[in-house]
């Protein structure tokens, strides 16, 4: 294979959420809570997907997002899906996802102003493994002690439903104009590192997601691109150039990824059915 491939620089993110423990390939954070990892490219390069991974300290706040009928309809660029994978999770560490029981708007509205919003929610215990694929108009939060890397499509539109009494605005009447307010239904799913499976996909999703085990000397061949190339763990080639877990490639128009050991990857790209 002789496509193009580019590793993506690394943007690390303050947050007050964030930790300071993170995986020695992220470097010395100097003491500052480092929430998120973003991979980026040159400012000039527009992507419509980012991969990151998130430490968090403390629960973030409980949101939604728009799909990309929506957003467009305000005006925006599109909608945000996403999925979060758990690299590792303390003791007792939950996210939340959708609601215990469907609501009403004012009942939603009334919760979260009074702050019963947060006992509404389904948090669910997770640990290393956990998959989950968030699509929009999903209500959700991501709980503390959770190191995790999300994808997602590259849309910077959030909705804040609420905060546990801190000093940030909240955008009610924008969340209740999307949000689906009702439970979770999507089955919860443990990943195996030793086997490569569809994580996300189908008619009306907008990226498709696939892992990908490799055994020591394997070479896995991928056609067309763009690809983002997320090595969980393991090291290896990709067109012959060395690839490290922390990383994150983007493979223009195919390659061939060689490991050196056993290893564990992510490749996502946009959906062509999506509509």
């Amino acid at each position: 294979m002789s496509g193009k491939v580019q590793r993506l620089d690394v943007k690390s993110v303050q947050k007050p959420w964030g930790r300071t423990d993170l995986p020695s390939h992220f470097g010395r954070t100097n003491d500052m809570p480092i929430g998120e990892i973003w991979f980026v490219g040159p400012e000039t390069m527009q992507l419509p997907i980012l991969v990151k991974y998130l430490f968090t300290s403390a629960r973030l706040s409980v949101q939604v997002h728009p799909d990309d009928d929506q957003a467009r309809h305000v005006g925006l660029t599109g909608g945000k899906s996403e999925c979060w994978y758990i690299l590792d999770a303390e003791p007792g560490a939950t996210i939340g996802i959708g609601l215990n029981s469907r609501m009403h708007e004012a009942e939603l509205r009334a919760a979260a102003l009074d702050g019963r919003l947060e006992e509404l929610i389904d948090w669910k215990p997770v640990s290393a493994g956990n998959f989950y694929y968030i699509p929009a108009r999903t209500i959700h939060a991501i709980g503390g002690g959770i190191k995790l890397i999300e994808v997602q499509q590259n849309n910077d539109v959030t909705y804040r439903i609420y905060d546990y009494g801190r000093p940030r605005s909240l955008h009610l009447d924008e969340a209740l104009k999307v949000a689906r307010l009702e439970p979770y239904c999507l089955p919860e799913r443990r990943l195996s590192s030793d086997q490569s499976e569809p994580l996300v996909g189908g008619i009306g999703s907008p990226f498709i997601l696939d892992s990908i085990a490799l055994r020591r000397g394997e070479t896995r061949t991928l056609e067309g691109g763009p690809i983002w190339l997320v090595p969980i763990y393991g090291s290896g080639t990709i067109n012959g150039v060395p690839w490290s877990a922390g990383e994150c490639w983007l493979i223009e128009s195919g390659a061939a990824i060689a490991a050196n050991g056993d290893a564990y990857l992510f490749a996502a790209r946009t959906n062509p059915t999506s509509t």
